[in-house]
């Protein structure tokens, strides 16, 4: 009998076998050093994006008069414009219907494209507290 060519596979298998069980992938450990502040701030910045009546934020003031024809334009508001958040504030003598709560300018500014399409005297205020 000739094992000639099966010995020479079966030895190479063998020793391809044995040298793989001694490959060692690269193990390492990382390591982070961050100042234990950061999760503070990182909550408070948090609050703070949540927070919708902070005084920082842009509104736009679509309506002010009296009281019948400000719940028809907050009412109209609503249907029109469903993602906004509104508002009826009172200013003696009148009273003011606010749309949204926009953190910069420029998306107040893109907003304010769109509202102006149902209320034309539609403006941009920062309210202060």
């Amino acid at each position: 009998m000739n094992f000639k060519p099966y010995t020479s596979a079966i030895l190479l298998s063998y020793c391809f076998l044995a040298l793989s069980n001694n490959i060692i992938a690269q193990e390492g450990t990382v390591t982070i050093n961050q100042d234990k502040d950061i999760d503070l701030l990182l909550a408070i910045k948090k609050q703070m994006n949540g927070s919708e009546d902070t005084s920082d934020r842009y509104k736009i003031q679509v309506y002010s008069g009296n009281i019948n024809d400000a719940q028809t334009a907050r009412s109209k508001v609503k249907t029109t414009f469903v993602n906004w958040k509104t508002s009826l504030i009172f200013q003696t003598p009148n009273y003011k219907i606010w749309v949204g709560s926009f953190r910069t300018q420029l998306e107040a500014d893109r907003a304010l494209l769109k509202i102006k399409k149902e209320f034309p005297s539609a403006f941009i205020l920062k309210p202060e507290k």
